[in-house]
């Protein structure tokens, strides 16, 4: 097993963000699936990668007769998690995983758009979103109840389920760890008409925002890597035997 991560993308502003910088500095090699245009449960069973990340999106995870590629990534879903391999799911990427395995998603009571810290549970506290000691970017519409074995890490009064893990090698995020303060002026751009449409969000407001947002830099990346350490040591634990799926490759070029 090489040291590949594959990044489910769908739309091309919601990317890896400072995730990518770590994975790059550990040596691991990333591709870009781009959903929409690509034939994503070909491109990751011909990988099989190290990782897999489901990254965020403006559509619904159960809108899968009007983009059929959201069923192929519920597919690639209960595959690894059967298998357990590594999957992080990210916003929309969360809530494919949390319908995938059964958990039910839908339009939340209010849309969520903005900078704000999280409230972690008792396991939330002791699992690697601990290094998020401050605002983190919310941007989403809908909502999920927890699938059936996963354990609740993260809420905000307005989103119960902010987190959740499944086993030791599953993550679901609601919210945006990934996205720097920087970063965010192209999601100010590409869901502008969202933005219009918010009451109470403004272009204006979420740029202050984003610029007092000093530390999100250094709180992504470290709890990023500190969730990729945890999956070397379950491999490496009794439970995981010998087998290390996730594993620094050659550095990317």
């Amino acid at each position: 097993m090489t040291g590949e991560v594959i990044a489910v993308r769908h739309v091309a502003f919601e990317d890896l963000g400072v995730f990518g910088d770590v994975l790059t500095e550990r040596g691991f090699r990333i591709t870009y699936v781009d959903a929409a245009r690509e034939h994503v449960l070909r491109r990751v069973h011909e990988t099989d990668p190290a990782l897999l990340v489901l990254l965020g999106g403006p559509v619904g995870a159960y809108e899968d007769e009007s983009y059929p590629f959201i069923e192929a990534e519920k597919t690639l879903v209960r595959d690894r998690v059967a298998r357990g391999l590594p999957l992080l799911g990210i916003c929309l990427g969360a809530q494919v995983i949390a319908a995938a395995l059964g958990a039910r998603v839908y339009p939340a009571e209010s849309k969520e758009i903005g900078w704000a810290p999280v409230r972690l549970s008792p396991a939330g506290a002791d699992s690697p979103l601990g290094e998020l000691t401050g605002p983190v970017l919310h941007w989403h519409g809908d909502t999920f109840d927890l699938p059936e074995g996963a354990v609740h890490l993260a809420s905000t009064p307005a989103c119960h389920n902010q987190a959740f893990s499944i086993g030791e090698h599953t993550m679901g995020l609601q919210f945006h760890p990934e996205v720097s303060g920087d970063a965010q002026e192209s999601w100010l751009v590409g869901h502008a008409h969202e933005i219009a449409h918010t009451p109470g969000v403004t272009v204006q407001g979420l740029r202050e925002a984003a610029r007092q947002q000093v530390d999100a830099v250094r709180q992504g990346r470290a709890f990023f890597g500190r969730w990729l350490d945890s999956l070397v040591r379950a491999e490496l634990s009794p439970r995981g035997g010998a087998r290390s799926t996730v594993q620094s490759g050659s550095p990317a070029a």
